[in-house]
């Protein structure tokens, strides 16, 4: 019997009584009026005296407190299954505003009529993180830098002072503590199942919502304050984010797979067959939110089995360690051991990176984060993203399946899957940014001979312009440095070209970008150099956009005869200065490239090295931000660009000499 099939629970004995049992203890009547005023105001007061104190240091009972206000969420619940959807409305819904997602807290309202698990877990879920960007929304009326952990967000002074400490300490016991319900990370972290969730919370998180609406109207009257909504996050470039070919026809592969595969914990089926419907139903925000805790669960059984510490399967106590993506996708345990887990998957890298891709990298969608936090509109949530997680999932559900299924791996569907799957390479990695930076950087350079350029019967009779000699002698120190580093790239980039040559310049840098660098688990030196890396390269393409659009400007002029004689003359000279910036920012891309596919022997360096090649990678920025100060619309100094090029070329020739480059260690 598979291992998902045995497990009956995630939730540790202790964490599954507080949820399950510890609000059902007390079992008298409670009377919704006495919480509920004839005008439909929530008595906070009543509700506030349900929280019991610890004696020893006035530190909030959660144990005592569940126990307390388990018979008021049960009278919350009755209450709502009470009311028509159409007297919910009339006596809430303006009391729902203040969290800009106000058919959210309507939509739940119609889940807790028929008290579907799942349902019901969803709207958990979605309600929490609608809740934490609302009250992030009013922590910013007091507070500057709000808080990034829910937890810290309930306990902050701010939100005291809008809503008083007694109201805050009700929603800790439901959320952001780990000593309380936490029904938020539970939940999100994949540790409970559908059944596990008393419907009641979800009811009393709604009734709670409500109340906090009117708190806030108060204080909003008192103080004339407005509360401001930050907007949502939008996905960029979401070509970005495509790797799997995706149709409809998976979704019933997947619901195949779902009931056979090993990674999926029979307890947690449900969830995985409503993510599937919600695709199909177009509710592709709600798809994720079901998925992601599910790879999450099923990853930890792996994790767990794998490093054979079967006992982080479940919640930890508050003490503890919870097992979450960060541990699971870390290189150590936390006893300094290896991760075993991405030896356990088929393509380690592929389903590692995707993970950071997608869950971590700051400059990746994030889409945990986005989700779980509120920053996400749950309404335009892209279709291409819930493709992609879907996608995901499904090889790793073929990946865990059993060795009779050949049927399904080689299915006409899952094998294209199965193929991206495994030549997948990370996009939002920093080292992976910096290869898109660099071809940005040369397709833009690229242009700048097609850029206009006054006719050369103009330039002949036009006096006081020097320089041709001293731009010559620039280029044959590019060439001459150029030629140096031929000898040290890798062999299948190796050309004996001029790579001064535009063209060739840029199948260079493309065959180098090509080139696999690992990614997972980068040492930190390795991270230091390539945000230097990363600088050099965004101040290379600042210089190129400045020389496009100031040449394009001064042709208009000169071609209109605006330009005052001096403008002229300062026109010219940048002329000049093009023949040499552009071999010139063309070598710094090549260098860093190369540098770049060497990256890991950065490790190999002693302290001593290391820190001269940082010094000098230093310099080379230092000299491309004086770039973009001096060929500025607003400086324009061209002759003096001349020079600081001069002093940069003869420290990289010294550089090259003294064999402290990368690209000389691997060779």
């Amino acid at each position: 019997m598979a291992l998902s099939d045995s497990v009956t629970t995630c939730l540790s004995p202790p964490v599954h009584y507080v949820i399950c049992k510890l609000g059902f203890e007390k079992t008298d009547t409670y009377d919704i009026n006495n919480i509920l005023s004839e005008n439909g105001e929530v008595c906070w007061q009543a509700v506030t005296e349900h929280v019991c104190y610890l004696k020893s240091d006035q530190s909030v009972d959660y144990i005592e407190s569940i126990r307390s206000l388990g018979p008021v969420c049960e009278s919350v619940n009755l209450h709502f299954k009470s009311l028509t959807k159409e007297q919910f409305v009339i006596q809430y819904a303006l009391w729902f505003r203040w969290t800009n997602c106000s058919e959210l807290f309507l939509e739940v309202f119609d889940v807790l009529q028929y008290t579907q698990t799942t349902e019901v877990a969803l709207c958990i879920m979605k309600l929490t993180s609608c809740l934490e960007r609302a009250l992030g929304d009013v922590y910013l009326l007091i507070g500057k830098d709000c808080p990034f952990l829910l937890r810290d967000l309930l306990a902050s002074e701010q939100l005291a002072v809008v809503f008083g400490q007694d109201v805050m300490n009700v929603l800790r016991v439901f959320i952001g503590s780990p000593y309380g319900l936490n029904l938020r990370n539970v939940l999100w972290h994949g540790f409970a199942s559908p059944q596990e969730i008393p419907g009641k919370y979800c009811a009393m998180l709604l009734f709670l919502t409500a109340g906090l609406g009117q708190l806030l109207q108060t204080y909003l009257l008192q103080t004339k304050c407005i509360l401001v909504h930050r907007p949502y996050v939008t996905f960029v470039s979401l070509e970005e984010l495509d790797v799997f070919p995706g149709n409809h026809e998976m979704l019933s592969i997947a619901e195949e797979l779902v009931k056979l595969s090993s990674f999926v914990l029979k307890t947690m089926l449900p969830f995985w067959m409503a993510a599937l419907t919600a695709f199909r139903q177009n509710r592709y925000a709600d798809c994720v939110i079901l998925l992601l805790p599910q790879l999450e669960a099923g990853l930890r059984l792996l994790f767990t089995t794998t490093n054979n510490c079967s006992n982080r399967l479940l919640t930890a106590e508050p003490s503890a360690l919870y097992t979450t993506f960060d541990e699971m996708l870390a290189k150590h345990l936390d006893n300094e051991e290896d991760n075993q887990l991405p030896a356990v998957l088929e393509e380690p890298t592929m389903a590692s990176e995707f993970l950071w891709d997608f869950l971590n990298h700051q400059e990746g969608p994030r889409i945990r984060d986005r989700l779980s936090h509120g920053e996400i509109n749950l309404e335009a949530f892209p279709r291409e993203v819930a493709n992609q997680i879907v996608a995901f999932a499904i090889t790793l559900l073929c990946r865990f399946s059993d060795e009779d299924m050949f049927a399904f791996k080689e299915h006409m569907v899952i094998k294209p899957l199965r193929n991206c799957a495994s030549c997948y390479r990370s996009r939002f990695h920093p080292i992976s940014r910096l290869k898109k930076q660099v071809l940005e950087c040369m397709k833009s350079i690229h242009l700048w001979p097609e850029l206009p350029t006054v006719p050369e019967g103009h330039v002949e009779t036009t006096k006081g312009l020097e320089g041709n000699a001293e731009a010559n002698t620039l280029i044959l120190m590019i060439s001459e440095i150029v030629s140096q580093l031929q000898q040290h790239m890798p062999q299948d980039c190796y050309s004996s070209d001029d790579l001064l040559n535009s063209v060739l310049t840029e199948r260079l840098l493309i065959a180098l970008c090509d080139t696999y660098i690992c990614t997972l688990y980068s040492p930190r030196p390795v991270l230091e150099i390539v945000v230097v890396l990363r600088k050099i390269s965004t101040q290379c393409h600042q210089v190129s956009q400045q020389v496009i659009a100031s040449t394009e400007l001064r042709y208009r002029q000169w071609m209109n005869k605006t330009l005052r004689s001096r403008q002229r003359h300062n026109y010219l000279r940048m002329l000049n200065s093009i023949k040499f910036l552009s071999p010139v920012l063309r070598l710094i891309l090549v260098l860093i490239t190369v540098e770049l596919v060497n990256i890991h022997l950065v490790c190999k360096k002693n302290p001593f090295d290391y820190q001269q090649y940082l010094k000098f990678l230093k310099s080379v920025l230092q000299y491309t931000e004086n770039l973009v100060t001096y060929t500025s619309p607003e400086k324009n100094k061209w002759d003096e660009t001349m020079e600081l090029t001069n002093k940069a070329l003869i420290k990289i020739r010294e550089i090259c000499d003294r064999k402290l480059m990368l690209m000389q260690l691997a060779t």
